[in-house]
């Protein structure tokens, strides 16, 4: 069994911009808060990251996973699926962005994530990490967009 979570906020940047920042995936140890080294093992055919390999801080310890990324144009989206986790059974999930109507320059960012521990814990302990896990991704993210941080692509 696995649990998921999905949340949205609003940042002051277009859609294609934070498309971009989650797609730079070598700048994540600038930015994303758990974060601690990236290695992009394979590139798919339009040159965005295809295999990635994170290093990351997780529950009061190191964690390595290895992620799968797909991508979408209309709407901009960004999935990924687990490969391989020290830590996870299961790590799956989403971006969206979407331009809010009526207000370029402004984009509603939907976060989804699909998690299941290696090991047992206990429900509280499993939703207060992915609250935490999601929280925080769209919080950096909203800073590293909202900055004009980090290269275009």
């Amino acid at each position: 069994m696995f649990d998921q979570t999905t949340n949205s906020i609003f940042i002051e940047a277009p859609p294609e911009r934070c498309f971009e920042v989650v797609c730079d995936f070598e700048s994540y140890p600038e930015w994303a808060t758990e974060v601690k080294q990236v290695e992009v093992v394979r590139q798919d055919e339009d040159g965005r990251g295809g295999l990635v390999s994170f290093h990351a801080a997780a529950m009061g310890r190191s964690t390595s996973y290895t992620l799968e990324y797909f991508y979408g144009s209309n709407p901009l989206r960004v999935c990924w699926r687990l490969v391989q986790g020290d830590l996870t059974k299961r790590l799956d999930g989403e971006y969206s962005f979407s331009q809010v109507p009526g207000e370029p320059g402004r984009t509603e960012v939907t976060y989804h994530l699909e998690v299941q521990m290696a090991m047992p814990l206990p429900g509280f302990v499993k939703r207060r990490a992915e609250a935490r896990i999601v929280h925080t991704a769209l919080d950096d993210l909203r800073r590293r967009a909202e900055s004009g941080a980090g290269k275009p692509h």
